[in-house]
């Protein structure tokens, strides 16, 4: 496993003469079952090729899901709401650092690497929840992104968030 960057999250480091932007796990929500409620956490643990344990997706393409916390107040700003972020259902917050354009990009947080996939399209549970949401969150990955688990291990909030292996995006 090729390590990230060491730095205070949200700032940028010098490595190896690279440039690598590093932002913040923000929040952790576990998805009891399939349609059922959102439960924060301050730590999971995330097994390789399975997902986050307790969390309902388990295996597949979809092991977790991640949203950026800045595109989310940005579109309750431009939607004038002030749901939370966990509205979302995605299963990782993160902050300070684009996930915009990642697909088939490594992500570390913390200990663990992510994969991402894809990205996550809204489902008309957006729209019934607020006018208007599903429509924002299809543009520009602002409803997020999904991949599988290359390598587990325990997440906290607060943890460091970065791409592996490149330079600043």
């Amino acid at each position: 496993m090729q390590a990230a960057a060491t730095c205070i999250p949200g700032s940028i480091d010098r490595e190896a003469g690279r440039l690598h932007r590093v932002g913040t796990l923000e929040q952790i929500w576990i998805k009891r079952f399939s349609g059922g409620p959102m439960d924060a956490a301050d730590s999971a643990e995330l097994v390789t090729d399975r997902g986050i344990i307790g969390n309902a997706n388990q295996g597949g393409h979809r092991q977790v899901t991640i949203i950026e916390r800045e595109l989310w107040d940005g579109m309750m700003l431009e939607l004038e709401s002030d749901l939370p972020g966990s509205t979302r259902r995605a299963n990782l917050v993160v902050s300070g650092l684009s996930l915009l354009e990642s697909r088939g990009r490594s992500l570390q947080i913390g200990e663990c690497v992510i994969e991402i996939r894809g990205e996550t399209k809204p489902c008309r549970l957006m729209e019934e929840l607020l006018p208007g949401l599903q429509d924002a969150m299809r543009r520009d990955w602002r409803g997020g992104a999904y991949g599988v688990i290359t390598s587990g291990g325990r997440l906290e909030v607060g943890d460091a968030v970065s791409f592996v292996g490149d330079g600043v995006r």
